[in-house]
């Protein structure tokens, strides 16, 4: 049910093996560095394939995410700032990626702009844990969400460039 092309990234995106949460004080930690690290080899394969499409940081604890995401439609840069926190219950759950911004402008999304993910990448999370992590998530939640949503808000003339919104 998953095209070649999602394979293809999906199996150049490392598996994770520490079954840790936040409340794990003691092999967070350890899941921490192996976040990071197949963060890092998504993000280097995404610009080796010339689709660079987030930037992301975390705090100190790893638990609360933020970034960029972006785009491009038309030759135009869609940006948006993304959000999200590490659910206690980690790896099990899946974090639920917020775009505060498209609040209330889509069907698929709920209260504080969280991305709808229930019917395709839950499932496949919930068969995968705890070997996903934030770059999986982010590979095959938010990525096909943006694909799907973002054009469908442009052409409706939901979401706007910045250089075609009024002056202020």
């Amino acid at each position: 049910m998953v095209d070649e092309v999602t394979k293809k990234t999906l199996a150049a995106i490392p598996l994770l093996r520490t079954k840790a949460g936040p409340r794990d004080k003691d092999e967070w930690p350890q899941r921490l560095k192996e976040e990071f690290g197949s963060l890092i080899k998504y993000i280097q394969n995404n610009k080796e394939a010339d689709n660079d499409w987030f930037r992301i940081e975390s705090n100190k604890e790893g638990t609360r995410w933020f970034g960029k995401c972006w785009y491009i439609q038309d030759y135009k840069k869609y940006e948006f700032e993304l959000e999200f926190d590490i659910p206690v219950t980690y790896p099990a759950t899946a974090p639920e990626i917020a775009i505060p911004k498209l609040d209330g402008k889509t069907a698929k999304m709920y209260r504080g702009g969280k991305i709808c993910l229930t019917e395709h990448f839950k499932p496949l999370w919930s068969r995968n844990a705890p070997k996903f992590g934030i770059a999986h998530a982010l590979a095959l939640g938010l990525g096909p969400w943006l694909a799907v949503e973002i054009p469908d808000l442009i052409n409706r003339g939901i979401v706007k460039h910045k250089d075609d919104q009024p002056e202020q």
